[in-house]
């Protein structure tokens, strides 16, 4: 098996949920982070951007350690790591951020020794860590991944996006802990609310395969964990009732929060608008936010061998665009 001298990825931000598609329904999102990874002498770490901030710089950094699993799995030893990591995408917002940093580690590390683990089990490995499939679907395929995990294995079908389809996500400047927002979710729920989340993730799915952006508003309703989680994020309750009436396709919580995502029409006029709405009820509850435009990434983590000439920071130079 032979070891690369170096390898370079990039990886998209991911939005999990889509409203009622609980653990179960994932889309990446035109935000990236990029990840050297090399064998070295000795373990080193270089991260770059405001994103990452306070990140472990030792062994007990994600990414190395997610390497290492790799690497096990393989029958491969390589102890030693330079790392090298920028992201653009917001820790603890919602947006993916520790699913990009698992699928990144895992695809920089197989391609490293020559990529003898095939994508499922990445795919295997990466839900195992993340105890969900919709985050780490959506930055390992690309696109839109309806995925079920039984503990051990993971299955998904991957869904082109509509081609009309972009995204505006109004994210809070405040951090909200995945466990937090998992612990505000109730223990049961009545079946009355079970099925009406199946019956909406069900047209959801069915809405996206089919580009039938005319059902979305109809499909991103959730009565299992937004409900419950309206509480921790400021003007989401407000948001999520008055978004489709001012150009939302439909609305929801991304993730775990606190960031809400709307899903919009290509060139839609009333663009403007709904993002002035959205930054306009945030700050009447005192949170400042900022917007993004954001396109479905349909690509998923991507290995750059085209770009191995230059040097790490002249890469990100040429890549990052926002």
């Amino acid at each position: 098996m032979s070891l690369s001298e170096r390898v370079r990825i990039k990886v998209p931000a991911s939005t999990a949920n889509l409203g009622p598609g609980f653990d179960t329904l994932g889309m990446a999102l035109s935000l990236y982070a990029w990840i050297e990874m090399k064998q070295d002498d000795r373990t080193s770490f270089q991260l770059f951007g405001d994103q990452m901030t306070g990140v472990p710089e030792d062994k007990s950094n994600l990414i190395y350690q997610v390497a290492q699993m790799v690497f096990e799995e393989a029958g491969i030893s390589v102890p030693e790591l330079s790392i090298s990591m920028y992201s653009e995408i917001p820790l603890t917002r919602g947006l993916g951020s520790s699913a990009s940093a698992i699928v990144g580690a895992l695809a920089a590390a197989n391609a490293l020794i020559g990529s003898p683990l095939p994508d499922r089990k990445l795919f295997d490995m990466a839900t195992n860590l993340e105890k969900h499939p919709d985050n780490v679907g959506a930055s390992l395929f690309g696109g839109i991944i309806a995925a079920a995990w039984d503990g051990q294995h993971a299955d998904y079908v991957r869904i082109e996006p509509p081609a009309e389809l972009e995204t505006m996500v109004v994210i809070p400047d405040f951090h909200l802990a995945t466990s937090m927002a998992r612990e505000a979710l109730p223990k049961q729920v009545s079946l009355a609310d079970a099925v009406y989340n199946i019956s909406r993730s069900s047209l959801m799915t069915a809405a996206l395969s089919s580009g039938r952006l005319d059902l979305i508003g109809a499909a991103m309703k959730d009565r299992i964990h937004q409900p419950y989680r309206a509480a921790l994020v400021p003007g989401m309750a407000e948001i999520l009732d008055e978004a489709p009436n001012r150009g939302a396709l439909g609305v929801a919580l991304s993730g775990a929060g606190p960031t809400l995502i709307a899903f919009i029409q290509r060139e839609d006029e009333r663009v403007e608008a709904l993002q002035t709405y959205l930054l306009e009820t945030m700050k009447k509850e005192g949170i400042p936010a900022s917007i993004l435009l954001l396109s479905p990434d349909i690509h998923g983590v991507q290995v750059l061998d085209e770009l191995q000439s230059i040097s790490f920071m002249d890469m990100i130079r040429g890549e990052v665009t926002t």
